[in-house]
C-alpha cells in the first residue's frame, strides 16, 4: 500500500526548514515528506503555500517568515536570484560559506562514503561582490527600446537590468553602454518567436590586471546596420576597449555563440594574468570568470602537486593551459590534453607568450589520449584533472588506476561527481588525503574543490 502524501496542492502550512538543497532551496518536512522552497533558510519557521506535489516531494512557495535566521540578509538592489543570477544572495556571506562547506562534507560522506577525509575550511573572498570578468547578456525590446539583462527563471522573458551585483563594474558599464548605443542607432533586437531582428547577445570580457576590455556583438545576421557608427561610438564611450568582435549565430538555438567570428576593430585578444602567468583571451576562450579566486585554487593545486622539478605531469581537461602553465613552472614536463581544438591553440599560444617550453598540448578526449600515451610509455608522476560538471569519464579513472601515478590532484566544480570519482579511485588503490573547498562564485550555489589523492604504497 502506497504512503499517503501528507500535503495537498494549494495547502497553506507552517513548517521549520531543516536544510538546503544543492541549488539553495530550503527543505521543510511534514511527517518525513520533504517540501522544497526557494528562499527558505535552515532553522527558520515560515508560512508556505504548496504549489506542486508528487510521490517523493513537494514544491512550495515562501509566503511569510515567522522566525528569521540570523544568516538572512535583506537583498540589496535587485531580486537577482529570481532571474538565475544570485540564488543565495539572501544569505549572509558567512552563511553562504558555511552552507557550501557543509555541502562538500555531506556529499563526500553520502556519495563517496568518505567519512575520514579532512575537509579544510572553505577559502572565501574578502569582497564577495563584483567579481565576474565576463558577461553574456541576452537582448530584447520593450516599448521601442532595447533591453538587456537576465532571463526570468524558467522563462525566456528578459528582465532589463542596468547593474549585476556579481559582475565587475567595468563589465556592467560596457554592457549598459553598448545597449544604449544600439538602441539609439535603432539596431533591432533579435526576436526569438519570429527568428527576426539583429542583436541577440552583448558579451563583454575584461582583463582585471591589465584593464583591457573586449566587446562581442552576437547577431542573427551576417551584417550589422550602422556598423561603422556603432564601432566609432563604442570606442568613444569605452576608452579601455581593445577589441570589438562580431559573432554570427543565425540558428534557432539557445547556444549563445555561432560558428563565425570576425574582428571589427582592435586586437583579436585581450590579456590578463593569473599570478605571474599571462593569458591571451579571445571571444571564444574558456577563461575562469573569477581570476582572484582562480589564483587561490590553482596555487592550492600546485601545493598539492608538490613538484621538485623532476616530475612528468599530465593535465587532463587542460583548457587553454591555465593549470598546465602554473605546473610547468615547477615540473620537468607537462602534457596537457583537451577536446576543444581552439582551446589547445590558445594553450600553445599562452605557453609561447610566457616563454614556457616544457609544456606540450594535444587535442582529443582525455579518456582516449591518456591511455594511448600510457601504452606508448608516457607515464606520469602526478596527474591533474579538472573535468566538466559531469566529472571524469570512467575510462580515464580506470587508466589512472592502471597508470598508478603517485599523486592525483583533482580540481572539481561539482562536489557530487567529485565524491563519486574519489570513491572509484579509493577502490582502485588510492587514498583521498584532503579536500580544500574554494568559493569561486559568491552569491550562487556553486563551489569548487581541490582534492589531494595519493597512491597507497
Amino acid at each position: 500500500m502506497s504512503k499517503t502524501i501528507p500535503v495537498q496542492k494549494n495547502d497553506y502550512i507552517e513548517a521549520v526548514f531543516e536544510d538546503l538543497t544543492h541549488d539553495g532551496a530550503g527543505v521543510a518536512k511534514v511527517d518525513g515528506y520533504p517540501i522544497f522552497v526557494q528562499g527558505g533558510l535552515p532553522e527558520e519557521k515560515a508560512k508556505i503555500k504548496v504549489i506542486k506535489t508528487n510521490k517523493g516531494y513537494a514544491i512550495g512557495k515562501l509566503i511569510e517568515i515567522l522566525e528569521r535566521s540570523h544568516f538572512r540578509v535583506d537583498i540589496a538592489k535587485q531580486d537577482a536570484h529570481k532571474y538565475g543570477g544570485c540564488q543565495i544572495e539572501h544569505i549572509s556571506y558567512e552563511g553562504q560559506l558555511k552552507y557550501k562547506e557543509n555541502m562538500v562534507r555531506q556529499v563526500l560522506t553520502r556519495i563517496g562514503k568518505l567519512e575520514d577525509v579532512k575537509v579544510h575550511t572553505i577559502l572565501g573572498m574578502e569582497h564577495p561582490w563584483h567579481y565576474r570578468n565576463k558577461a553574456q547578456v541576452p537582448v530584447g525590446e520593450k516599448d521601442g527600446k532595447l533591453i538587456a539583462g537576465f532571463f526570468k527563471q524558467r522563462t525566456h522573458e528578459i528582465v532589463d537590468t542596468n547593474e549585476s551585483l556579481i559582475q565587475l563594474p567595468e563589465i556592467n558599464e560596457a554592457v549598459q553602454t553598448v545597449k544604449e548605443i544600439c538602441s539609439e542607432l535603432r539596431i533591432p533586437a533579435y526576436q526569438e518567436e519570429s527568428h527576426k531582428g539583429v542583436i541577440r547577445h552583448i558579451m563583454a570580457r575584461y582583463g582585471k590586471t591589465t584593464g583591457e576590455l573586449m566587446v562581442v556583438l552576437v547577431t542573427r545576421t551576417g551584417e550589422i546596420p550602422f556598423k561603422e557608427k556603432l564601432v566609432e561610438q563604442i570606442i568613444a564611450s569605452l576608452p579601455q576597449v581593445k577589441s570589438i568582435v562580431h559573432n554570427v549565430n543565425s540558428k534557432r538555438t539557445n547556444v549563445i555563440l555561432g560558428d563565425k567570428t570576425k574582428l571589427l576593430w582592435g586586437n583579436e585578444v585581450i590579456y590578463d594574468y593569473i599570478g605571474d602567468v599571462k593569458f591571451a583571451i579571445s571571444a571564444r576562450s574558456f577563461y575562469q570568470v573569477n581570476p582572484d579566486q582562480t589564483k587561490v585554487l590553482y596555487e592550492k593545486a600546485l601545493e598539492y602537486a608538490d613538484l621538485s622539478g623532476e616530475e612528468n605531469v599530465i593535465d587532463a581537461y587542460c583548457g587553454i593551459g591555465t593549470i598546465s602553465l602554473f605546473l610547468a613552472q615547477k615540473a620537468r614536463k607537462v602534457f596537457g590534453v583537451e577536446i576543444v581544438p581552439e582551446a589547445i591553440e590558445d594553450a600553445k599560444r599562452n605557453a609561447e607568450l610566457n616563454g614556457i617550453t616544457n609544456a606540450e598540448f594535444a587535442v582529443g578526449e582525455a579518456e582516449t589520449v591518456i591511455p594511448k600515451w600510457y601504452k606508448e610509455g608516457n607515464n606520469a608522476d602526478v596527474l591533474v584533472v579538472d573535468p566538466p560538471r559531469k566529472g571524469c569519464d570512467e575510462r580515464l579513472l580506470n587508466t589512472i588506476i592502471e597508470m598508478r601515478p603517485k599523486k592525483v590532484v583533482y580540481v572539481s566544480c561539482n562536489p557530487a561527481t567529485l565524491a563519486r570519482d574519489l570513491r572509484i579511485l579509493e577502490d582502485g588503490g588510492y587514498k583521498t588525503v584532503e579536500v580544500q573547498p574554494v568559493d569561486m562564485f559568491p552569491q550562487t550555489t556553486h563551489v569548487e574543490c581541490c582534492a589531494l589523492i595519493e597512491l597507497i604504497k
